[in-house]
């Protein structure tokens, strides 16, 4: 079979919180069928148009806001631009009027209360995060089109090939295991950076990659900074405090400072010490996923849920190990994407398939393997790495309290980040040769437990600290 070409810009994805699969993935879905209907010329016979949402979607698609996620990917909107902060007004409006602007262009009579179902008891075969779009016609025709989120971001129509957002290539380097990564590696004496980077060339130009590798970092730093510096309560109901600002404030000191490069100098006059280094990567990985839960910007790496560890790893690169420089942060990156693109060929990178193992440890692993190249580590400790930090991830199962993507999510983040670190350094400190377990072996262990886990534990919010944890959530 051809292998699967993913692109780095496949693995990060710049979107809105909280989720990648009960978010992103659905707003996507939405943008392409109302696209399906405007190339076959019939967008402006649209009269009605209803969405059905199934399993996980359905269950905790509330406190993932997928019927918000829907209705703007049918107004035309872009996660990637969309001023957050227009989130609440649109829908507000949209209720209240009860209309819809299809595309941007078309309005139909809209109530999201009756137009979007919520089939609890109901899942599709192939995916547990799925939905169908139902739209008539003035003539009485009527379609129908069923979407699967399949994880990061990444959507797949009922019966075609996967949607990766690139065209299909032929890569010069094809990779579909942590095998083949390292074959070429050793053919080619190139790093892991260096062959991702070739593998681009597929797509585009080679300062186009590094510009939108860069701009993607820029996203992640402005996340973290914004989160850093944001206090309040979480939206959805758990009435959950955001911890970041305190705890950034606390780290400071009184330092004071006016931008991101002037907090990263304060935040390096602390010293390097390792309670110090420790809470401050902590405070790095809360700080995005709060934003995330925010319905903040944030970028996928690889999913939503997981969108705090690679950040948190990255700036601790870049403030405690003099990473700063454009090139280590590329070569972090192109490593981290790469290792990511494996998992989600071998297993899964979607919580409703896998469990939480799928997203904060495949995050971990990605994070693990990108901090190791970047700190001068061989392709194999690299490698090594990524394995280190799954293996202490498998079996973590997906149990968010009220559906929301708050607990224990938003600490996971900051134990995945530190995992990865460990296992950085336990990598690096290492042999490889005589490692007892590789990558590819616990890709596939982590596969074989995803299917053996109920599927009360995998994004349900049917099981574990889910139900143990007395709540009321009426939106839920």
């Amino acid at each position: 079979m051809p292998h699967e070409a993913i692109s780095v810009f496949d693995m990060f994805k710049i979107g809105v919180g909280p989720s990648s699969s009960h978010t992103l993935g659905p707003w996507r879905a939405a943008q392409r069928f109302l696209e399906g209907v405007e190339k076959s010329g019939r967008l402006f016979e649209v009269t009605a148009v209803r969405v059905l949402l199934y399993g996980s979607l359905a269950k905790t698609g509330k406190g993932h806001g997928t019927d918000v996620a829907v209705l703007l990917g049918l107004s035309g909107d872009d996660p990637v631009t969309f001023d957050v902060h227009q989130i609440d007004p649109k829908m507000n409006d949209i209720r209240a009027m009860k209309k819809l602007l299809l595309h941007g262009k078309h309005e139909i009579d809209f109530d999201p209360a009756e137009d979007v179902e919520f089939l609890m008891t109901e899942s599709l075969p192939y995916h547990p995060n799925a939905l169908t779009f139902l739209a008539a016609f003035h003539n009485g025709d009527s379609i129908a089109e069923t979407w699967y989120s399949i994880g990061g971001g990444f959507v797949k129509r009922e019966e075609e090939e996967e949607q990766a957002g690139v065209a299909a290539v032929q890569l010069p380097f094809p990779i579909d295991h942590a095998e083949d990564l390292l074959h070429w590696c050793r053919k080619t004496g190139l790093s892991i950076s260096e062959v991702v980077m070739e593998n681009e060339l597929s797509w585009r130009a080679e300062q186009d990659t590094r510009m939108g590798m860069l701009h993607i970092w820029r996203v992640m730093k402005e996340c973290i900074y914004r989160g850093c510096n944001t206090q309040g309560m979480l939206p959805g109901g758990l009435n959950v405090k955001r911890r970041a600002a305190d705890l950034n404030n606390k780290l400071l000191g009184g330092r004071t400072y006016t931008d991101y490069n002037s907090w990263l100098e304060a935040v390096r006059e602390g010293g390097h010490h390792f309670k110090y280094t420790l809470d401050w990567v902590s405070c790095f990985a809360l700080a995005v996923n709060e934003e995330n839960a925010s319905f903040g910007r944030v970028v996928t790496a690889p999913t939503n849920g997981a969108a705090g560890v690679i950040p948190a790893v990255l700036q601790y690169f870049v403030t405690f190990c003099d990473g700063h420089r454009e090139d280590k942060i590329l070569q972090f990156m192109f490593t981290a994407a790469e290792i990511g693109s494996i998992f989600k060929k071998g297993a899964t990178i979607s919580a409703a398939m896998g469990g939480c193992q799928a997203e904060i440890g495949v995050s971990s692993a990605m994070a693990a393997a990108g901090l190791t190249e970047a700190m001068g580590g061989t392709q194999r400790q690299a490698l090594m790495a990524a394995e280190i930090a799954m293996e202490h991830h498998l079996g973590l199962t997906c149990d968010p309290i009220g559906g929301l993507v708050q607990i224990p999510c938003i600490e996971r983040n900051t134990m995945g980040a530190i995992k990865a670190i460990t296992a950085s350094q336990l990598a690096l400190q290492s042999t490889p040769d005589f490692a007892k377990v590789s990558l590819d072996n616990v890709i596939k262990t982590m596969w074989d437990t995803a299917k053996d886990m109920s599927f009360k534990y995998k994004e349900t919010a049917e099981g574990g600290l889910a139900v143990h944890i007395p709540i009321s959530l009426p939106e839920c």
